[in-house]
């Protein structure tokens, strides 16, 4: 029976020395990947190669030598050809994803060269984009400061509403777009952003929120003030049916403001009361025309645009003047209506003019309009 012979066991401390520090001697197989020309390929059949372009050779390289060789994940070594890395016109290194061009087939020495010098100038292209990466960071970053500076110091400023603010992250809108603020990545100023943003978005809710109080507490006391005024204007001025309707509930204030309103106005009733007729009075002016000698228009068919007019004729301005005399504490303004038919750009508008008597009588203003006479 054959014995078995002991061996020591080698211990990992020298495994691991011996590939950090791997014998002069040793030489790796290492495939090296290259590009020919059509001249190159002329030459490669001429010296009796196969004049492929895509070109493969088998070199050993040397211990020494190893930083000219990149391995991939499947153990597969390859001499640093590709990407390739060269100086162009403004002498900033570029990256190319293509291996090199030879006009003629190159020596193991010209691969050798060019892999050192790939390896020099990814450095160096690495470099450079590293230093780029960290102006461009620090350029964010004093961009950043400088927004959070400038919103720190404006109280006025405000938060995009949506996504609504928290005390750790928030939106700013800038002149370049929004940024975002969050206390987790951010630091220096910036990290005081957005509890100060959603500071002041929970102060505006609640000053929106005071405001809409009081102006509810507004109106519920200008319309209690309205009804008290009815109910006394109605005792002292309404029929015996509008103050049993008042007692009852059952008199709407609509009807009371128009009585006042009657009231108000009783010494203009001399005056010609302006009519709401601008359907019928441009239809009347359209069929004028021959191109519109049918058409039919009504009040669902016309818009009306309402201004202060800028001039009077002498006979408007004697009818504000008549007003003027007639109800001296009320305000006169003559205004001008100008009635178009819709969907009809082309068809000439109708102006009408009015003279607008406004008074105050109690919490209401009221108002009449007379007509005015037209040009």
């Amino acid at each position: 029976m054959d014995t078995v012979a002991r061996f020591e066991p080698r211990r990992p401390d020298q495994a691991a020395e011996a590939v950090l520090h791997p014998d002069a001697k040793q030489q790796l197989a290492v495939t090296a990947t290259y590009l020919l020309s059509e001249e190159g390929r002329k030459a490669s059949l001429l010296s009796g190669g196969n004049g492929r372009a895509l070109q493969e050779v088998t070199l050993h390289v040397p211990a020494n030598r190893l930083h000219l060789v990149a391995v991939d994940a499947n153990g597969r070594a390859h001499l640093k050809l590709r990407p390739r890395f060269s100086l162009n016109d403004e002498q900033r290194v570029v990256k190319i994803d293509a291996p090199p061009t030879y006009d003629a087939p190159p020596s193991i020495e010209d691969l050798f060269r060019e892999a050192g010098r790939n390896h020099q100038l990814e450095h160096a292209f690495h470099a450079e984009r590293s230093a780029e990466r960290r102006a461009q960071r620090e350029a964010e970053q004093q961009r950043r400061d400088e927004v959070a500076s400038s919103f720190l110091a404006d109280p006025t400023q405000r938060a995009r509403r949506r996504p609504t603010p928290t005390p750790q992250r928030c939106f700013i809108d800038t002149p370049d777009g929004h940024l975002v603020f969050d206390v987790r990545h951010d630091r220096g100023t910036a990290r005081l952003v957005p509890p100060e943003a959603y500071r002041r978005w929970r102060a505006d809710i609640r000053a929106r929120d005071e405001w809409r109080e009081r102006e509810t507490a507004a109106q519920l006391a200008s319309h209690a003030q309205k009804k008290q005024a009815v109910a006394e204007w109605v005792a002292q001025h309404g029929t015996p049916e509008q103050q049993a309707r008042q007692a009852a509930g059952f008199l709407p204030m609509e009807e009371v403001i128009d009585a006042m309103a009657d009231q108000a106005f009783a010494a203009g009733n001399a005056f010609e009361r302006y009519a709401c007729d601008g359907a019928a009075r441009l239809q009347e002016q359209l069929r004028q025309l021959p191109q519109y000698e049918n058409v039919v228009v009504t009040p669902n068919h016309i818009t009306i645009f309402n201004t202060d007019a800028v001039g009077a004729t002498a006979a408007q301005w004697a009818l504000m003047e008549q007003l003027r005399q007639v109800f001296p504490n009320a305000t006169v303004t003559l205004r001008e209506h100008r009635v178009s038919w819709k969907g009809h750009a082309e068809a000439p508008t109708l102006t009408k003019h009015g003279v607008l008597v406004t008074c105050k009588v109690g919490p209401f203003d009221l108002r009449r309009e007379y007509a005015a006479p037209e040009t």
